[in-house]
């Protein structure tokens, strides 16, 4: 069984998140811990909340150089909603700062396209994948995933861009960089069965 490290930098309730992995097959062990974190088989950033928040909490505990060294080691890794908008270069929510640059983007509020469109974006909605990928193994294209969030993530080169989906024009809900590095914009803990596929593809990683 291996060991996933769910980072816990004081900004997400981690219970769901945990159950899922335990229930993906996986150990789940939430922690701040560096030595923990060094030793996990993969990591998890999740992440409800402000991008310049979140991103001081991450430095206060010294976790942001640790997760970008383990990154580039080769440890897979994926992030979740707020967790994917801080591999980001650079976050304009809160307040313009600096993300952890594992995948060069920036991250900016959603745009409506039309009349009624609403920010936050809550709910199912499809995620359709533009490339293969092992994240999204055992997945019929356009699956239904579940969001929360007012923010989206402006991939620099587009072969970083995983998936996509049609709201506010268009935006992107998954990317990548590398065979073990993932963000997701959705929650694939609240997302059923789908969502679960997902998390048992990452840990097979």
């Amino acid at each position: 069984m291996k060991n996933v490290a769910i980072v816990d930098y004081g900004m997400c309730n981690l219970d769901s998140v945990s159950r899922a992995i335990e229930e993906c097959g996986g150990n789940a062990v939430v922690t701040d811990d560096a030595k923990q974190l060094g030793s996990a088989d993969h990591l998890i950033l999740p992440g409800v909340g402000s991008f310049a928040e979140a991103m001081d909490q991450l430095r206060r505990r010294g976790l942001e150089a640790l997760l970008v060294d383990l990154v580039e080691q080769g440890v897979p890794f994926l992030g979740i909603c707020l967790g994917m908008q801080l591999m980001a270069s650079r976050g304009e929510e809160g307040q313009e700062c600096a993300g952890l640059g594992i995948v060069p983007g920036e991250v900016r509020r959603l745009e409506p396209d039309r009349p009624g469109t609403r920010i936050p974006h809550i709910g199912w909605n499809d995620v359709s994948p533009v490339c293969e990928s092992a994240l999204f193994r055992g997945l019929r294209p356009e699956r239904d995933f579940y969001f929360v969030h007012s923010y989206h993530f402006v991939c620099h080169d587009s072969q970083h861009v995983l998936a996509r989906t049609p709201y506010c024009g268009s935006f992107v809900s998954a990317i990548s960089s590398g065979p073990t590095v993932y963000g997701v914009q959705f929650h694939p803990e609240k997302s059923q069965k789908a969502g679960f596929q997902l998390l048992k593809n990452f840990i097979a990683l």
